[in-house]
Parts: structure tokens; C-alpha cells; sequence
């Protein structure tokens, strides 16, 4: 996403520690080629199989994954009445996918008469990711959405003593923290298991899918009469770049304090 949010290229504000300025719109477009093969599958059939997919970059925005109309099974698709207009792009026309008694009522999107600036988003479609049940990248299935060729993950081990706080209890105490550094994200910690008042945490049924690190599983801080929901979390098996961080936990909630130090 550093293209498109934080300081990047793309963003709403340009960086100031720079020697240039980029003459366009406030609001930029950039489409690029996605290098491997996508498929999409829902209720058991696939709805679309491409090498042709491109990713669409747009200020503010996730990369939209767009694939050429062409490759879409035109049998498991009905036009809809729907439209909605974007004034970077134009007018979009919707699909409704059916198979099998199943539908996904408006889940895929084209511009037939896109804006002249736009115009090369002729004869692509766009498709709501949560409305297929299946996404794949080359064979692999994608959780979450595709990952933005220009998003990292970074984990570095560190000395630097790290404390998290409730009030005055301390919920955890390291000298051994990971250290994730992800794009256009705030730093965070993440804290060894044993090294954790496991006590003063209630699992909780939440969870959540990062296509660059995995799914998280987290914890409910109850301490001193009060309860934090989901405040702590971890990836037990983190995925890519990430795995070092798998069964490590992370805190983040307004009301912890979390103080860091400089090696001893």
C-alpha cells in the first residue's frame, strides 16, 4: 500500500522530502500488470481464470484487482439494473453471479464507457472479493485480498526493553521483543508468550485475516476491574516474511500504556 496511503506516490499528500512535485489530479490512478494467474471460484465452479489480471492503484485506496471481461464465464453471469458512478472513473454497470441456486447479487463491476483519462479500464471488470467464496494465486488460496506488490513486512529481532501497561499493572515485560515494520503501518512489538501475564487475558472468539502475516487469533485483558476486548493479539502461524512472529503476542488498545527503552 505505499504507493497509495501514508507518503507514498499515490497518496492524498505529497511527501515533502522530496526534490519533485507530480503534475496530475489529486485523486491518481495507476493500473500495472498482475504477473500470475488468478482464479476465482463460487459454489463450487469458477467464475473466472486469468493471466491477464491488473492491479488498480488508486490515492486513499487498496489495490483493486481488475480482470479482462473476456475471461469471466459469461454463462454464470446476468447484467443488473445497478449502477454507480465514480468521477475518476465513470459509470459502472454490474453483474449478478448465479450457480447452482446460489447468487452473488451485484458482485462484479465494469466501466463499458469509462472516463478518457480512464479509458484503458475498457473491457476490464472488477469483482467483490468477499462475494466469491475462493480466490487463488497461481494454486495457492489467497486470504483476505491479493497482496500489493509494493507492501513488505519486515520482522528484526531487538534488546530494547519493552513494558505494557494497564494503569499500574504490568501486563507484560521484555527484553527480547520482535519488532514488525509494515508499510505504511506504525511499528509494533511483538512479545514472547512466556514473557506475558497470561492470567490477565480471556480468549475471545475474534479473528482476523492479514494477507501478508496470517490469521490472528486474540485475547480480552481483564485487569483491575476492567476489560479490555481484544486488545492482545498473535498469528500462531504466521505466514511469509511474518513467521518470525508466530505465538509472539502485540498489544494495542487506548487505554494501555506501552513504554519502550533503550538497551542496557
Amino acid at each position: 500500500m505505499s504507493l497509495t496511503f501514508s507518503s507514498g506516490p499515490l497518496a492524498g499528500h505529497a511527501p515533502e522530502t522530496v526534490n519533485y512535485r507530480i503534475d496530475g489530479p489529486a485523486h491518481k490512478l495507476l493500473m500495472q500488470e498482475f504477473p500470475r494467474r488468478v482464479r476465482a471460484v463460487f459454489n463450487g465452479q469458477t467464475v473466472v481464470d486469468t493471466t491477464r489480471a491488473v492491479l488498480l492503484h488508486e490515492t486513499g485506496l487498496r489495490p483493486q484487482l481488475y480482470v479482462p471481461l473476456d475471461d469471466i464465464r459469461a454463462d454464470l453471469i446476468q447484467p443488473t439494473d445497478h449502477h454507480s458512478y465514480c468521477p475518476f472513473k465513470g459509470t459502472a454497470s454490474y453483474w449478478t453471479v448465479t450457480v447452482g441456486g446460489q447468487v452473488a447479487e451485484n458482485a462484479i463491476w465494469a466501466y463499458p464507457e469509462p472516463n478518457e483519462e480512464s479509458g484503458w479500464l475498457d473491457g476490464y471488470a472488477g469483482f467483490y472479493w468477499n462475494a466469491m467464496d475462493e480466490w487463488y494465486d497461481e494454486d495457492e488460496r489467497v486470504e483476505g485480498h491479493l497482496r500489493d506488490p509494493y507492501h513488505r513486512v519486515d520482522v528484526r529481532r531487538s534488546s530494547r526493553p519493552v513494558r505494557v501497561l494497564l494503569g499500574d499493572t504490568v501486563l507484560a515485560e521484555t527484553t527480547r521483543p520482535l519488532l514488525l515494520s509494515e508499510t505504511g503501518l506504525p511499528n509494533r512489538f511483538y512479545i514472547p508468550a512466556a514473557d506475558v501475564r497470561q492470567d490477565l487475558l480471556e480468549e475471545s472468539d475474534t479473528h482476523t485475516i492479514c494477507p501478508y502475516k496470517g490469521t490472528a487469533s486474540y485475547w480480552t485483558v481483564s485487569a483491575d476491574g476492567r476489560k479490555l476486548a481484544d486488545a492482545v493479539w498473535t498469528y500462531p502461524q504466521a505466514e511469509g516474511d511474518a513467521a518470525a512472529v508466530s505465538g509472539y503476542l502485540s498489544f494495542l488498545h487506548d487505554d494501555l500504556t506501552v513504554e519502550v527503552g533503550q538497551p542496557g
